[in-house]
């Protein structure tokens, strides 16, 4: 009896020690528990996101470039991410996105109990504990953190707290927005909308429900649900639905709906979005150098520079992104044939692509060149001697080159490829408002990734002829001439001494012939080089520099009588400005690229305030334009208004335009056709056109295809039928408005001629003539 009573006593005994022993270990626990919580709190564990961190957590927004009719035309980034607002997602992503990512969402405060008691008991078998908020303070504080089982606890329970600072600071939807915009989809697009835009080439509101889901559904990991990789395509099918069947298992989506749409395709419109792809590359290298410069002398109120990369920036530029679109493609349809053209003729040039270049300047040439180059500097910074560099660039490799095809892989000397590269004509186009100086497109060049020099607003080339209506204009306005006005078009010479000129100066008509009496009109028509040289030495070519230079053009210009036939370099961008005064009635507003800067939160920082000063009277400027318009209506730009022949009309260098609208305009070729020119202009826009090859040596054999009209002004008539084919874009067709009183006679006689539109003149003269 008394071992029975023992026995009892000592069972009693140990259920009271295992008891009392439970409750101590669970009490240290807890008490551990909330150290843990504490200390991870207090930062003892890592620093924890301030008030203010939380307030306005880390953006690392991409800023973004905006066209006049608000189209996102480029980024600048370290993420190519562009916050969005809730109400900019469509229901059904977000739908998506909760069932799949976190079915409790709307019902916790930041962690999930019955989610992370499942993952717990579970050891992580049935799914992770991470809620969306969880998630976010992941992807806003901490990122992936370490794999050490210990850290990734404490991790964890920072996590936690992050989460529910979070959920206290921030509405449900703002959550979300915030998640949606700092996600990684990647292939260069971290946030939805940078993903809506990659993939499918819209806005996130535009998503359907299946694209929705795919988005979605690649955020479980974006490396292994990649759609673009054609092996993961099947995966990416089977998650994206995944997702469907969980927003019919959240009553998202109705069973039939979602039977019906995965059986849809997967089908994507990938736009990968980079800073040398896409549209108006050679503006935004333009863009950024000018915001390299503005950020200096713009600094946040705390004195730091703002950064364009992090700070979330909203550019307004002047560009249309639809006249910007035209004008590339111009460039494309005609370069592309063109220079089928020039490749056939380099096949006969044992030095090609340069003409009448002798050995040791070719050598010249190429050793600048190679000096220049990427391979030069990578080598050098590699320590590299100069004797190495120069050898390796006669040993073959594989690279990767441009061609109007696409890229192509081959196997080259470098020095090979860099002779190959200069066979590439090279162009600039720039179209502007001119009552506004507003840049509506832009193209630098033919591809920024292979050839990034801009030959808008860096490549100052000759103008050749183009530069003549500047002389008459100083003629107008000294020696009060009228278009209409008579002149002598014969032999003429300029004495040693007189106006600066070294040596007596005689300058040709490029055929050879004189006209004898001829109006100015005409003369300028016909690109008489006599005539442009009689007037220059009336009015004195430091009065054509005065003029110029209030019209805006940068270029050193020497004060040479010379320079009435275009010896001259200007830029593209100054051109047009020039020739948009004349447009102007007489008043030169100069470029504007620019409208506003705003922050992320749409304060605005810039606005642009227009530079304009009167150079010209409006009599003048009026006459300067019908000067002009008598180039489209009988000079070399004639083909603008007829639909048939001319030389190589096989390479688009004849007449597919029609245009039979008032155009004031003139072509310009310098001399061995290197550079080929046209500037014209309606009455709401003004574009210039510059073609020709990197190197002055590099050139057409003949005028046929060398000059300005052949090179240059087929651009600009395919530019302007696609803006007249957009009647959104409201391109005028009007005459230009006529000064009321107009002083200056320049309503001409018109004789009866034969038609002459076959004739291709820019620098030459035709028989017959009609103004």
């Amino acid at each position: 009896m008394a071992t029975k009573k023992k026995n009892n006593t000592q069972q009693v005994k140990d259920v009271a020690y295992y008891n009392k022993k439970f409750w101590k270990i669970f009490l240290y626990t807890m008490v551990g528990v909330v150290l843990i919580f504490l200390f991870a709190s207090w930062g003892l564990f890592g620093s924890m996101p301030s008030f203010e961190d939380l307030e306005n957590p880390e953006s690392n927004l991409a800023t973004e470039i905006i066209s006049s009719d608000g189209e996102t035309i480029g980024k600048f980034y370290n993420e190519n991410r562009t916050a969005i607002k809730y109400s900019d997602l469509p229901k059904h992503l977000v739908d998506a996105l909760v069932a799949t990512e976190d079915e409790r969402f709307y019902e916790h405060s930041g962690i999930d109990a019955r989610g992370t008691l499942r993952a717990v008991t579970s050891l992580g078998t049935s799914g992770g504990a991470s809620t969306i908020t969880q998630q976010l303070a992941k992807m806003l504080f901490h990122k992936e953190g370490s794999r050490f089982l210990p850290f990734r606890m404490i991790q964890k329970v920072k996590e936690w707290i992050i989460a529910t600072r979070l959920e206290r600071q921030y509405t449900k939807q703002e959550i979300i927005a915030m998640y949606f915009n700092k996600a990684d989809f990647v292939n260069n697009a971290v946030g939805i909308r940078s993903a809506a835009k990659v993939y499918f080439g819209k806005e996130p509101r535009d998503l359907k429900i299946e694209e929705a889901a795919v988005l979605v559904g690649m955020l479980k990991n974006p490396s292994l649900f990649n759609p673009i990789k054609e092996k993961r395509k099947e995966l990416v099918f089977k998650r994206r639905n995944t997702v469907l069947g969980q927003m019919v298992k959240n009553n998202f989506l109705e069973e039939a709906a979602k039977e019906s749409l995965s059986k849809k395709p997967l089908v994507l419109d990938y736009h990968p979005e980079s800073h040398n792809e896409g549209i108006a590359t050679y503006f935004r290298e333009y863009l950024r150098d000018f915001m390299k410069t503005w950020v200096k002398n713009n600094p946040k109120k705390d004195g730091t520079e703002y950064d364009i990369y992090r700070d979330g920036l909203k550019i307004y530029t002047t560009i249309d992104s639809r006249m910007q679109k035209y004008a590339e493609e111009a460039v494309d349809a005609h370069l592309t044939n063109l220079q089928q053209e020039f490749f056939k003729q380099a096949k006969t040039n044992k030095n090609a692509p340069f003409i009448k270049l002798s050995d040791a300047e070719t050598e010249r040439l190429m050793d600048r060149a190679r000096r220049a180059s990427e391979r030069w500097r990578q080598m050098s910074n590699q320590g590299k001697s100069e004797s190495e560099i120069i050898k390796s660039f006669g040993i073959k490799t594989d690279m990767t080159v441009f061609s109007w095809k696409g890229e192509r892989d081959t196997v080259m000397t470098p020095n090979d490829s860099i002779r190959y590269y200069k066979h590439f004509l090279q162009t600039g186009v720039m179209a502007m408002e001119p009552k506004t100086g507003f840049v509506k497109a832009w193209v630098g060049g033919i591809n920024y990734k292979h050839f990034q020099y801009d030959h808008v607003g860096q490549g100052a080339r000759q103008v050749g002829s183009t530069f003549k209506p500047f002389v008459y204009a100083a003629a107008i306005e000294q020696q009060g001439y009228s278009p209409c006005d008579s002149i002598i078009d014969a032999p003429y010479t300029i004495p040693k001494g007189r106006h600066n000129v070294t040596e007596t100066w005689t300058p040709r008509n490029s055929n050879g012939t004189y006209k004898g009496m001829v109006t100015l009109k005409y003369a300028l028509a016909q690109s008489i080089n006599t005539v442009s040289a009689k007037l220059i030495d009336k009015v004195g070519p430091d009065a054509v520099i005065d003029l110029v230079k209030k019209l805006g053009v940068k270029s050193d210009i020497p004060s040479q009588p010379s320079i009435a036939l275009g010896a001259v370099e200007i830029t593209v961008e100054d051109m047009v400005a020039a020739y948009s005064t004349f447009a102007n009635q007489g008043v030169y507003i100069k470029p504007q690229v620019i409208t506003r800067i705003e922050d992320k939160n749409g304060v605005v920082l810039y606005e642009s305030v227009p530079e304009s000063h009167d150079v010209l009277n409006k009599d003048i400027a009026y006459a300067v334009i019908k000067l002009l318009e008598g180039v489209t209506e009988s000079g070399s730009g004639g083909r603008l208004r007829t639909d048939g022949g001319g030389f190589g009309y096989e390479m688009m260098t004849g007449y597919p335009y029609v245009l039979r609208n008032p155009i004031a305009g003139k072509t310009g070729t310098t001399q061995n056709q290197s550079d080929g020119w046209f500037v014209g202009m309606v009455p709401n826009l003004a574009t210039g056109v510059w073609v020709g090859n990197e190197d002055r040596s590099a050139h057409f054999k003949s005028i046929t295809y060398g000059q300005g009209a052949v090179m240059a002004l087929p651009i600009w008539g395919l530019f302007m039928k696609k803006c007249y084919a957009d009647k959104e874009l409201n391109v005028s067709k009007e005459p230009f408005e006529r000064p009321a009183n107009l002083s200056i006679k320049v309503d001409c006689w018109k004789p009866a001629v034969k038609d002459t539109t076959n004739v291709d003149t820019d620098d030459q003269n035709s028989e017959e003539f009609r103004f």
